[in-house]
């Protein structure tokens, strides 16, 4: 799918982070400790240097949580080494830094900066799996087989240092010139076996081009941006780690999940209805998964499928298990929304887009859970006791993550939405050529309405009248008010 630019004006986000009540600097006590720390902290002894790791992230990244090297392994399938920046080596349990990145839980991006989980010392320094430099990091080895399946698994704690700071453009043109070295060039191959596994086991992955603000001198431009074939690749190294740490925590009987209820069968009923509508094949014993990865999003009933579609992944949450619930021990219910704790193996271990268990382990610094589902891991894959910073955490981490979680999402779409309210502020009135996406129908109370996206500026918004779903529309536009975020049309 082509990229498409519209430049914008000036944008103010300061509002956006007052709404959301973001914090701003680190407190002076919590810095303190930070430098401490990164000038203080012990790398640990095991020495894993010789292993010439990378990492691949947008070009402007310094947080670097993941490092890997590929290779293949003697009579046949793949060695995938995953080195993850070691945060909790540096964090003190209840430390200054650890209590202040409860008060955060996860890093939060805005067009004009991110509002980071722990000080940039840290997260963009001494904890950063940045180039030719010795890192802490949990180092995961897992073997494949030639299918892609886990044969082998070994985590520990390690020295390790990354050779090149590789960014996704740069490498997609590379594999796509068939120029990549070979560490590199088995990114492709890896993920193009894992993606199959996913298929097989019903996974959904939705391949939805995402809005992002970008800057272009003083203003920002709004670019519609579909992921690079090895940005997916790199999800399924990701996703593969996450899954060996499900299975650790599983077998452990103690642990973090992150969870999602399987599609259930009325839904895939409807989003089949959907399919014969909309024209899109769905052939015999074919699963969601297949239907949805063989969908063109840059086509406008391609696009209007993937959005029924997305309504199968919904009730995404962390949950806790093999602890007391909270209120046992005397600290709240622990159930808001995304988030529950039991004391034995939960009912509901899978997560209904990867179609299996998974656990998020591979940002700690970026998103709080990921230092504690870690050190859980550690503890049981070496046998010993987990320590009880992570066992006591444990109860408190959904509701703390779902908090956390609606606020990065507030400040994603708040984003997005004032931007097309100001591109689109002198236009009112004017008529556009729109997809659409979804419609509702009519109620006593509801007029008929549904989502259009229009391309020039690419706008996704709602939209009065009766919206024939997957066809290409004129609308006309009557709202658009930077001052609420609100964009709406009425079909012309």
């Amino acid at each position: 799918m082509p990229i498409k630019k519209v430049i914008a004006p000036q944008i103010d986000f300061s509002g956006l982070r007052q709404e959301l009540r973001l914090p701003d600097e680190f407190p002076a006590a919590v810095l303190a400790d930070a430098e401490a720390a990164a000038r203080d902290t012990a790398l640990p002894a095991t020495d894993r240097t010789d292993v010439p790791f990378m990492t691949i992230d947008p070009a402007s990244s310094r947080d670097l949580d993941q490092a890997m090297h590929l290779s293949r392994r003697a009579g046949g399938g793949y060695r995938v080494r995953y080195a993850i920046a070691d945060v909790a080596t540096f964090v003190a349990a209840g430390g200054p830094v650890a209590q202040e990145s409860w008060v955060r839980g996860q890093t939060v991006y805005l067009p004009d900066g991110r509002i980071p989980l722990h000080p940039p010392v840290l997260s963009e320094g001494a904890v950063s799996l940045l180039p030719d430099a010795d890192r802490a990091a949990v180092l995961w080895t897992i073997d494949l087989d030639a299918d892609g399946a886990t044969v082998a698994l070994e985590l520990e704690r390690a020295r390790v240092r990354s050779r090149a700071k590789l960014d996704y453009d740069s490498v997609q043109r590379q594999v796509d010139a068939g120029t990549a070295p070979e560490p590199v060039a088995l990114l492709p191959e890896i993920g193009a076996l894992l993606t199959q596994r996913a298929a097989d086991r019903g996974a959904v992955n939705l391949p939805l081009p995402s809005q992002e603000l970008e800057r272009d001198g003083d203003g920002w431009r709004l670019v519609l941006r579909a992921p690079l074939p090895v940005e997916e690749d790199n999800a399924q190294i990701s996703l593969l780690t996450g899954m060996a740490a499900a299975s650790i925590m599983l077998a452990g009987g103690i642990g973090l999940l992150r969870t999602m209820p399987a599609p259930k069968p009325e839904a895939v009923e409807k989003l089949r209805a959907a399919a014969a509508s909309l024209g899109i094949a769905w052939p015999a014993g074919a699963s969601v998964g297949a239907v949805v990865a063989a969908v063109d999003p840059a086509n406008p009933r391609g696009a209007a499928f993937l959005e029924q579609a997305a309504d199968l992944l919904r009730g995404a949450a962390y949950t806790a298990f093999g602890v007391q619930p909270p209120e046992v021990n005397g600290g709240g219910n622990g159930n808001g929304n995304g988030g529950s704790v039991v004391p034995g193996v939960p009912e509901l271990t899978g997560h209904g887009g990867v179609g299996a268990p998974y656990a998020h382990v591979t940002a700690p610094l970026r998103r709080l859970a990921d230092r504690y589902a870690t050190e859980i891991c550690l503890a049981l894959h070496e046998s010993r006791p987990v320590p009880d910073w992570a066992v006591e955490a444990l109860p408190r981490l959904p509701k703390a993550m779902s908090a956390t979680d609606r606020i990065a999402s507030g400040a994603d779409r708040g984003a997005i939405d004032l931007a097309e309210a100001v591109l689109l502020e002198h236009r009112v009135g004017e008529t556009f050529e729109a997809a659409v996406l979804d419609r509702e129908e009519p109620s006593e109370k509801r007029p008929p309405q549904g989502t259009i996206a229009i391309d020039d500026p690419a706008v996704r918004a709602r939209c009065l009248g009766d919206l024939p779903l997957g066809q290409r529309v004129p609308v006309r536009l009557t709202t658009a008010d930077p001052a609420t975020r609100t964009v709406r049309f009425e079909a012309a």
